[in-house]
This record gives C-alpha cells, sequence and structure tokens, in this order.
C-alpha cells in the first residue's frame, strides 16, 4: 500500500493541529483518548465520524503521534479512491510485517464508508483478529453507511461540528497569524461560510487574505472575493419586513438574484439578522452577546430598527423565514422562497 505524497501547503495545513491541545471544540474526544493513553489501555481499532473538515483526520495523525509511531510505521488510504477488495487484500497482506521502528504500525483509513461491500467483507477478518503490532483508524462523514459488523469492532468518537461562534473566533485567530485583521462582521462572514467546518473556513480566508491589498479586511471585501450577498441587501429585507414594504423586499431579492448571490446563503443571513433583531426587539438582556457577534455599525442599524418593530416582528415571522431557508434552492427558481416568505411577513 502506498502513502501518500505530501500536498502544497495550505492554510488548513500550516495550521493544522499537531497536538492534543491544539484541538478545538472536540474535549470529549481528545480527554478519552488522552487517559487511554496514559493508562496503555489502547483499542486496535477506533472510527471517527463527524461532518466534513471537523479534524477527525488531524486527530487520528496526533493519536498516531502520540503512541509514538513514526512517519515508516503511519499509513494512510483514502478509500474513495481505494474502494476495491484488491485495495483491502493489499492491505491485510501488510499488516502482516511488523512495524520498521515503532511499536505499532497505525493504518489510517479515510472515508472509510466508501470501501465496497466486497472490500468491508475483505477487511472486516483482518479487524476481528489483528496483530497486536496494528492499529486501525478509519474516519467517515457518513457513519450509517458503515457496516454493524465494522462499527461494532471499533471504538467510536463522534465529532462535532463548531459552530458560527468558534468559526469566528479561529477565522480572527488565523488571520492575525498571517498578519492580517478582519473586521467584527467580516469574521462573522468568513465563519457563516466556513458552515460548519474547520477546513472549509480555512479556505474561505485562505481566498480573501489572497485578494487583500490592505492588512484590515473588512465585510465587503470578503463579499466582493467570496460572491456572497451584499449587507445592503440584508438590510432591505429587514426594513421591508419591519416597516411593512414588500417592494423593497421584492426588490432586494431581485437584486441579490441579478447579482447571481446563491439564495440559500442569503437566506441565512437574513436569518441570522432577523434573530438578532428579534433578540433587540424583546429586550431579552442579549446586547452584549450580539454586540460580540457583528460590527457596531451593524448593531447600531439593528437597535435602531428594533425599536420601530412591533407586531411586523413576532416569532412566527422567524419560522416562515427559516422554512425559506430550508426550502431555497429545491426549486427551479432560488428566489421563490424568500419571495413567499416576504409575501407571508407582510400583511
Amino acid at each position: 500500500m502506498k502513502k501518500e505524497k505530501p500536498a502544497s501547503q495550505v492554510l488548513y495545513r500550516k495550521y493544522r493541529p499537531q497536538t492534543f491541545k491544539d484541538v478545538i471544540g472536540e474535549d470529549h474526544v481528545v480527554k478519552v483518548l488522552e487517559k487511554a493513553i496514559s493508562l496503555g489501555n489502547v483499542s486496535h481499532a477506533y472510527l471517527f465520524s463527524g461532518s466534513r473538515g471537523t479534524g477527525k483526520t488531524s486527530v487520528a495523525r496526533i493519536l498516531a503521534r502520540e503512541l509514538g509511531t513514526s512517519a515508516n510505521d503511519l499509513y494512510e488510504i483514502d478509500a474513495a479512491t481505494h474502494t476495491g477488495v484488491d485495495d483491502i487484500r493489499e492491505l491485510n497482506e501488510g499488516v502482516s510485517t511488523l512495524p520498521f521502528d515503532s511499536k505499532y504500525k497505525v493504518y489510517i483509513i479515510d472515508e472509510v464508508h466508501m470501501l465496497s461491500k466486497s472490500a468491508f467483507n475483505a477487511f472486516l477478518k483482518t479487524l476481528e483478529e489483528p496483530p497486536a503490532h496494528v492499529i486501525f483508524i478509519l474516519a467517515t462523514t457518513e457513519i450509517e453507511k458503515v457496516p454493524e459488523t465494522i462499527r461494532s469492532r471499533c471504538q467510536i468518537f463522534v465529532f462535532r461540528s463548531p459552530n458560527q461562534s468558534v468559526l469566528k473566533e479561529f477565522a480572527g485567530v488565523i488571520a492575525g497569524k498571517e498578519g492580517f485583521k478582519l473586521d467584527a462582521d467580516a469574521a462573522e462572514l468568513v465563519a457563516i461560510l466556513g458552515d460548519g467546518s474547520f477546513r472549509d473556513t480555512h479556505g474561505i480566508l485562505e481566498k480573501v487574505i489572497s485578494s487583500s491589498a490592505d492588512k484590515k479586511i473588512t465585510r465587503s471585501e470578503v463579499e466582493a472575493v467570496t460572491g456572497a450577498p451584499r449587507a445592503e441587501l440584508v438590510r432591505d429585507i429587514l426594513e421591508a419586513v419591519v416597516l411593512q414594504d414588500l417592494h423593497k423586499g421584492l426588490s432586494a431579492v431581485g437584486k441579490a438574484s441579478a447579482g447571481n448571490a446563491d439564495m440559500k446563503l442569503f437566506s441565512k443571513l437574513i436569518l441570522e439578522r432577523l434573530r438578532f433583531l428579534f433578540l433587540l426587539r424583546l429586550k431579552a438582556g442579549m446586547d452584549t452577546y450580539i454586540s460580540e457577534q457583528i460590527s457596531e455599525d451593524d448593531l447600531h442599524f439593528l437597535t435602531d430598527l428594533a425599536a420601530k418593530a412591533g407586531a411586523s416582528l413576532t416569532s412566527e415571522t422567524l419560522i416562515t423565514f427559516i422554512t425559506a431557508s430550508e426550502s431555497s434552492g429545491r426549486t427551479s427558481i432560488p428566489e421563490l422562497a424568500l419571495e413567499l416568505a416576504l409575501a407571508d411577513s407582510i400583511k
């Protein structure tokens, strides 16, 4: 089984966690693994499950490193391209040989759910009775596609997707290490675009940084580079709802559509701001929390608009736009869900 060649250095590789203490938001995984290593209770097979970009492969590598496994005894296999039974037979033959210079040979199999049925069957025998010097770390984004016979022979760890607040701070820290400063609302947009993935957040940030001539990055720069809907169009939608101005709302949707904006993202951005606006209207004591999430200018805008909101902004309004967000992109007319939400919210 050939080892993968190292890829070019990009941000997510440059700042990939190197130790357990570098791992963000997965304490429920890290603490158990650290304890197991300290007690010498190492399993022969682990299954890491979670959405893309949550650090499964990074933690697998850290685990191998903490077990003292050298590069010569670490094997990474992409099951998306090594799906067949012949690939697994090759692996099965390789596990019988002793490590070169480590206590363990560690096999990291990424996207393990992509293995064919015959490949899983061939792998099962080795997984049931592995040599004492072999540890398997399987990673998947779709654990339901991994056969129960495989799952039952592994210690399973579920990785959580980072929330927007975590990704916002993360983006700011990485930008700082690269010599840039993200405005608060720019960091917020990068976090939203990251969509629960550290790797995707790295990718968005790298794209923005590589296109920036200034060390201080604004939200408008992020919008321009990524094609995200402009902030003023989101504001127009909020004002349309509060002031009950259907024409203004539909006009904003039309402008976003004409600019080839992603309507699902547009819906998400609107929903984010609607939530803050609703909390401010309720005077629920969330002002400090909200001020940490958005720019000072945005806070002033939402505070002023909340003072004008009455019966026009209710929990039903938010539910209507939640439905629109979930429905966006499901029809051949991308803007239809938002248009219907505006029509239902503006009487």
